[in-house]
């Protein structure tokens, strides 16, 4: 298995990248990836199974950076350009990281860096090229990616992804989706998200095209490229495909094949009006662990059984377990297990993480689910505590942490608030030190200073006591019970 080499095109005048209504090949873009190895070699010698993180929001300097760092044999660690500076320091330490590669725009965040930082300059590809040999020949048991996911333990865990599990899952998901030769894939999720990066590495072992879109996020300009531009394939989160639809103004083009639907489970509504529409909404569950594509739903299914994301992909397999273990019968909830070769390497750093994760050869994922008696999943929840907000991944042991640093707060319980742009937002319910006040204001500027903004709670309610067991241990749904009665006191 190590043994196999990924089939590339680095030679080919095939269409790869568009931007902005600019067009790269295969080719063209295998010469900038050579002019990127050698400014950031030039800056930064790096050796084979170093660790380099990338913070860029332009999709084209980032995608030159992914390559010219897998060519190197570098592990990419991408960042999240919406965290605050310290919340980068940390995730670039874990890593161990000894270069961070930014742009222009992102310098200024990186201003708490222990390691080394440098800004890829822009690119000519005029004159004489540097030498360096071809994408071709990645071992797929060579570490690709370390990809930071928030972890209940309240801090980030660092998921490190190989070649082989990227090869595997695009293998799986091509022949899931019947991928065509002609396909040109819309990306719209951001790249430092196994699902954006997902597109550019499936693109470039496929060899078909991917078209950026803006960054953040429009719909308006992403309308108008479903309109006007070839695309066939295009991936979006529930909340991005429910603006889309607000927005939309004109048909889509007719060689739309794929909607793929992943990162939060949709509403029925949403599911219902796309029905309506006759859209081709494909139905996904995935996530980091497991290189993105997990089981997905055709259109077919999803209008025949509204709720499921389908049956595994190939060579993938995912089980079902109730309390003690054992395999739940059909249509029963428990947690869902995933095993195959897409399955992460580990936490980096992290064994205990690790050990708990993977057992036996599965995937314990913690989200909760069932399948029912023709094998299709339906996922009922995404981990129990977890925030998805509009495709952000919120974890509340991380926000309570830092409501807890706040001098005026004993404790605090972080919930998800249903919202119809964001599809959930984050709230708090605070319990504050006795002889101590604090104002909700205060409270979400202090959570500005030490949280990406995604994740500052939304709306806070103080209560007198938590609530809590014997042993001491507060009692989330208890809590939510609490918000809910102060917001009616409030009303």
């Amino acid at each position: 298995m190590s043994d196999r080499k990924i089939p590339l095109k680095p030679d080919s005048d095939q269409l790869f990248f568009a931007i902005e209504g600019t067009g790269w090949t295969f080719a063209e873009v295998n010469q900038y990836v050579s002019l990127a190895c050698a400014a950031i070699l030039n800056h930064t010698a790096l050796n084979a199974g170093d660790r380099a993180a990338i913070l860029m929001r332009r999709p084209a300097p980032f995608a030159l950076t992914l390559l010219a760092l897998m060519r190197m044999r570098v592990v990419s660690v991408p960042l999240n350009t919406r965290l605050t500076a310290s919340e980068l320091a940390w995730q670039v330490k874990n890593a161990d990281c000894r270069l961070v590669i930014c742009e222009a725009d992102t310098k200024a965040q990186l201003r708490e860096m222990d390691v080394a930082v440098f800004e890829l300059p822009a690119l000519n590809a005029g004159g004489a090229l540097p030498q360096y040999d071809c994408y071709g020949a990645l071992r797929l048991d060579e570490d690709l990616a370390i990809i930071h996911t928030s972890g209940t333990s309240g801090k980030p865990k660092a998921t490190l992804l190989t070649h082989g599990n990227i090869y595997h899952s695009a293998m799986a998901s091509a022949r899931k989706l019947d991928a065509p030769r002609n396909e040109r894939w819309l990306c719209v999720l951001p790249l430092y998200h196994v699902g954006g990066l997902s597109i550019i590495l499936r693109s470039l072992i496929y060899g078909t095209a991917v078209e950026f879109g803006n960054s953040p996020f429009d719909a308006q300009e992403t309308n108008r490229a479903l309109s006007e531009h070839p695309i066939t394939l295009v991936s979006l989160v529930p909340t991005m495909l429910q603006r889309l639809l607000d927005a939309k103004t004109r048909p889509w083009n007719p060689l739309l094949r794929l909607i793929l639907l992943g990162g939060a489970a949709p509403s029925a509504e949403l599911v219902q009006r796309c029905i309506a529409e006759k859209l081709p909404i494909a139905t996904t569950y995935g996530l980091t662990e497991a290189a993105s594509q997990v089981a997905t739903a055709l259109p077919e299914l999803v209008y025949r059984k509204p709720g499921t994301v389908g049956k595994p992909l190939m060579n993938t397999q995912v089980r079902i377990i109730d309390e003690r273990g054992e395999d739940a019968a059909p249509k029963i909830p428990g947690e869902a297990l995933v095993k195959g070769a897409t399955v992460m390497r580990g936490y980096y750093g992290d064994q205990a993480s690790t050990d708990a994760a993977l057992r036996d050869g599965w995937l314990h994922t913690g989200d909760i689910g069932y399948l029912d008696e023709d094998g299709d999943l339906f996922v009922l929840q995404r981990r129990e505590d977890l925030i998805v907000s509009g495709g952000e991944n919120i974890y509340p042991a991380e926000v309570e942490a830092v409501l807890r640093k706040h001098p005026a707060v004993a404790e605090a319980v972080v919930l998800g608030l249903a919202d119809a742009n964001w599809g959930q937002v984050a709230a708090a319910v605070i319990e504050l030190r006795v002889g101590r006040s604090a104002a909700s204001d205060d409270i979400i500027a202090f959570s500005r200073q030490r949280l990406a903004g995604y994740k500052i709670p939304r709306r806070i309610t103080f209560v007198a006591a938590l609530p809590r067991t014997a042993s001491g241990k507060i009692q989330r749904r208890a809590a939510w019970r609490s918000f809910n009665d102060a917001i009616s006191s409030e009303e």
